[in-house]
């Protein structure tokens, strides 16, 4: 089973994918995607429904597990995160993928087995955990870490 991970942002948004095994899972690719500063938030959020449309053919995951909101104190940016969630939501209906949504805390404690953990400490256990010679960038690590969350859990109902 192919699990394409996403870290929604309305600026960097993260995706990596992984292959669940019988014994374990295997690295597929990663990468962020990433809007020019001076697109306008429509055209930002085309780039990045484009580019998970463009992943999802290419790769024909069989599942996409998606990191929930985190809840801040920056309203705006909420809400700008959501926008991003939006069109990534409509890739995956677009590619009859069944979405399953992860909170940070699950992410965390699925990956790193404490909830609270650090992005840091995400990122060397998603490099630990798919023998990867470098860590991934921030937000890829973060989409990895989503993908590595949805195959230790397997839900079976999606969102």
């Amino acid at each position: 089973m192919i699990i394409l991970g996403i870290d929604p942002g309305s600026r960097v948004t993260g995706y990596g994918l992984v292959t669940k095994l019988p014994r374990g899972l295997s690295y597929i690719a990663h990468g962020e995607i990433r809007a020019p500063r001076q697109q306008v938030p429509s055209a930002a959020l085309r780039t990045i429904f484009e580019a998970v449309m463009e992943i999802a053919s290419r790769h024909r995951p069989d599942a996409m597990a998606v990191e929930d909101i985190f809840y801040g104190k920056n309203v705006k940016s909420m809400i700008r995160q959501g926008y991003a969630r939006g069109v990534t939501l409509l890739a995956a209906s677009l590619n009859d993928l069944p979405v399953f949504e992860y909170s940070p805390l699950e992410v965390k404690q699925a990956v790193v087995g404490y909830g609270r953990a650090e992005k840091h400490q995400v990122q060397r256990m998603v490099t630990t955990l798919l023998h990867l010679p470098e860590s991934p960038p921030p937000d890829a690590s973060d989409a990895l870490a989503v993908a590595i969350c949805h195959a230790h859990s397997m839900r079976k109902d999606p969102v």
